[in-house]
């Protein structure tokens, strides 16, 4: 139907309720009197459905999709009935010597909003009933009735373009909506019931609907689901829920990242807008995984440049394009820029030319068992690289460097954490004898990154397995991509120069168990993906090292961030090693690089916090 044709129609039963309802409302209210002899009452009667279309198009109800009808559109029948009556009343009141038919116009206001209001709901009724059919739509059980299930359960109901999921009921822990109901929909179980729900019920998809799930929790869940073969999928968690609205589109797969549940971090919004709204930032790496979620962080502070550093051509493309996609129309400025940060010159030219604030340098060598056979690869990207980019912030007045470090150079036993420890050492250096702020930030794996576990794991069950893990014992501290980009971000906020910012990565994580619940969620068993244990590899510790309480400041300087407590660096012992280290050897680098690393100082810095 076109919209010319719908608008007729609508018009046309709109004159006739309105025509009936004052004349209806007459005859009940004067039964005994001859309406057509009230002249009044006929005047009334065109007014008011001159006034009717008026207000009807002033609330749009000619423009209104009446099959998703609800309370808003509810209201708008009310108001613009009410007015209607209202002015047709005035009309009256003018043409009656001073008089109204105030019974007559209240009956009319009744019947106009039953007449008015039942024309438009009596389609979604009939359409909800008659018409909306299951056909091949999956039996869909929600976890969780509280407000982000019921906004799930009303968009699968009601939303025309949905033809795969259809909802029959939630289950909650709460007792107290035991046997409740919502959109029709009952509770009938706790999670614990999962399994004999979805063979009762014939479930074929599960929807987690609880984004405030917290350590462990959603674990829970997740086995309980395991238990089944239905498809489980869930909504974004509240860090990743930035609007504040849950979409049927939202759906994602539960990923082993979910299962941390760790508690997401709460900004200084206000601190870091004040800080980077505005100014020019530059990123190195940015094209990493680290590197491109700190600008995607940084984007949402709108800072007045951005600069997209990266030696690899198609990540910076990827990340340039993806922010332009992502953001729109922004006052930022975009800026991709190919650079090697051990290109001394290119990095020189950069800062010079653009003149950043700030300096978020995430680019670096990170793959611990690639090091252990180029360590020289090391020396030049992690240590030589991160002193290009310090000395260009200091010759050109950069107000603020943080360095993204790694918790592999606490005590480092390879060649990645002791490029790390010693470009630290870099960095404290020039905080030592610059005007510029130089900070580093430390925290250990991140879920997903290029590199770690998980991409690993993901290809090898695509192929049919086994998981190669170390060792059964081997932990990892982990934190998500987002969580650790975003307290780099709020690091360079706390920076007063000199710090090593060492972020909580809350409790170590078995690697078999991720793997274990990788398979899982991937649908599949642990007799049909095996795992098998490949040893330790060069380099590789069994467990990770944290800073004990004498390495660290007592008490928080914000939600996760700690301050580690520094020497002052001997600088001679990394310049001389940078003037030579091309003549060393594999092996006597990675030795030289380790015994560097682990000297001691007896002297604490002068910058150091108490």
């Amino acid at each position: 139907m076109t919209y010319r044709t719908r608008l007729t129609l609508l018009i046309l039963l709109d004159s006739i309720i309105v025509t009936f309802a004052l004349f209806a409302a007459a005859w009940v209210v004067y039964p005994t009197l001859d309406i057509l002899d009230m002249p009044a009452l006929v005047i009334s009667a065109v007014a008011l459905l001159i006034f009717h279309h008026i207000f009807a198009f002033v609330y749009k109800l000619y423009n209104k999709v009446w099959a998703y009808a609800s309370v808003g559109e509810l209201k708008a029948i009310v108001k613009a009935i009410t007015l209607s009556i209202i002015s047709a009343g005035i009309v009256q009141y003018l043409v009656n010597d001073f008089n109204i038919y105030r019974r007559a116009l209240v009956v009319t206001w009744l019947l106009h909003i039953i007449l008015i209001g039942g024309s438009r709901f009596i389609w979604r009724i009939f359409r909800d009933r008659y018409i909306a059919t299951e056909g091949d739509k999956k039996r869909t059980l929600i976890v969780g009735a509280g407000s982000a299930g019921a906004m799930i359960a009303r968009q699968l109901k009601n939303d025309h373009n949905n033809d795969e999921l259809l909802p029959v009921a939630f289950v909650d822990d709460d007792l107290s909506k035991q046997k409740m109901q919502l959109y029709n929909l009952s509770v009938v179980g706790t999670v614990k019931d999962i399994p004999q729900i979805v063979d009762r019920m014939n479930i074929e998809h599960i929807v987690i609907a609880i984004p405030s799930l917290r350590n462990g929790a959603l674990e829970k869940i997740v086995v309980e689901c395991n238990k089944t073969n239905a498809k489980v999928q869930m909504i974004p968690k509240l860090e990743d829920l930035m609007t504040g609205k849950v979409s049927v589109s939202n759906l994602k797969n539960v990923e082993v990242e979910d299962l941390l549940g760790r508690k997401p971090v709460k900004l200084d919004i206000e601190a870091i807008s004040e800080y980077v709204t505005g100014n020019t930032v530059m990123v190195t790496g940015a094209g990493g995984s680290i590197g491109s979620e700190i600008c995607r962080q940084l984007m949402r502070f709108t800072p007045g440049k951005i600069l997209l550093v990266g030696h690899g051509e198609y990540s910076i493309y990827s990340i340039d394009m993806e922010l332009r996609e992502r953001f729109g129309e922004t006052e930022t400025e975009i800026v991709p820029i190919i650079g090697d940060v051990q290109d001394r010159a290119r990095i020189f030219e950069i800062v010079d030319q653009h003149q950043p604030a700030i300096i978020y340098h995430a680019a670096a060598h990170k793959h611990v068992p690639l090091m252990e056979y180029n360590p020289h690869e090391a020396v030049k990207n992690n240590i030589i690289g991160t002193k290009n980019v310090a000395e260009a912030a200091d010759t050109y007045g950069v107000k603020t460097f943080v360095m993204v470090s790694t918790d592999k150079a606490v005590n480092p036993t390879n060649v990645m954490g002791a490029t790390k420890r010693v470009a630290e050492m870099v960095v404290q250096d020039m905080a030592a004898r610059s005007k510029t702020k130089f900070v580093a930030v430390r925290f250990g794996n991140v879920l997903g990154s290029r590199g770690s576990v998980i991409p690993l794991f993901k290809k090898q069950i695509e192929n049919g397995g086994p998981i190669t893990v170390t060792h059964p014992d081997i932990t990892r501290y982990f934190m998500t991509i987002p969580e650790a980009s975003r307290l780099v971000v709020q690091a360079g906020t706390l920076a007063k120069g000199g710090e090593i910012f060492v972020l909580d990565m809350g409790e170590p994580v078995k690697i078999v168990d991720l793997a274990k619940n990788l398979i899982k969620l991937s649908g599949y068993t642990e007799e049909e993906i095996q795992i098998e244990y490949s040893g330790l590899r060069p380099g590789e510790k069994m467990y990770e090292e944290l800073l004990s309480d004498k390495d660290v400041h007592p008490g928080e300087v914000y939600e996760k961030i700690y301050v580690g407590r520094t020497s002052i660096v001997d600088a001679n012992l990394f310049l001389s090693l940078l003037d030579r280290f091309e003549g060393y050897s594999t092996v006597g680098l990675k030795e030289e690089l380790l015994r560097i690393a682990h000297t001691k100082h007896t002297l604490m810095a002068v910058h150091e916090s108490s």
